[in-house]
């Protein structure tokens, strides 16, 4: 029997952030590929280390709360030096997020995890971090995009 007092399911919450991981998958296709890297506004990271980032949070975090497993936030390991790179990382990315938020219970939801060591709060409010932080990064990307005379997608286009 459904859960009658739920706003929305655990399988509507990862397709609602899947739509926010696809509009950040094509800001990253349209920089050009030597501003993905070097482009910045006032002190700003690249849309590349940005998007490193989105990388080493939700899929390493995702399953560090999976397996129960405390491991230190980490860019280490994640090799980008081409936009073809990072769109493939994108993907494979998008698969580990996939399978590890399967793996998930919905009664481990409300569970307090200390994510990274850093982050002691319930799993949901976790994962709405992954989601809340690709979308303030996806903002600057706008920024950058716009600065470059390049119309982003609209950002209801996931």
């Amino acid at each position: 029997m459904a859960n009658t007092n739920a706003i929305f399911t655990p399988e509507e919450l990862l397709i609602h952030w899947q739509g926010h991981r696809n509009l950040t998958r094509k800001l990253i296709e349209l920089f050009p590929e030597k501003e993905l890297f070097e482009f910045s506004i006032g002190g700003m990271r690249t849309f590349a280390q940005l998007a490193t980032e989105m990388l080493s949070m939700c899929g390493p975090g995702l399953k560090a709360i999976v397996e129960e497993s405390s491991i230190a936030y980490s860019e280490e390991g994640i090799q980008i030096s081409t936009k073809a790179d990072l769109l493939q990382k994108w993907d494979e990315e998008t698969a580990v997020i996939n399978h590890y938020f399967n793996l998930l219970p919905v009664s481990r939801f409300a569970e307090t995890f200390n994510l990274f060591g850093q982050y002691a709060f319930p799993v949901i409010q976790n994962i709405f971090y992954f989601i809340d932080n690709e979308i303030h990064h996806r903002g600057q990307g706008y920024v950058y995009l716009r600065a470059l005379n390049i119309n982003p997608p609209f950002f209801w286009e996931r």
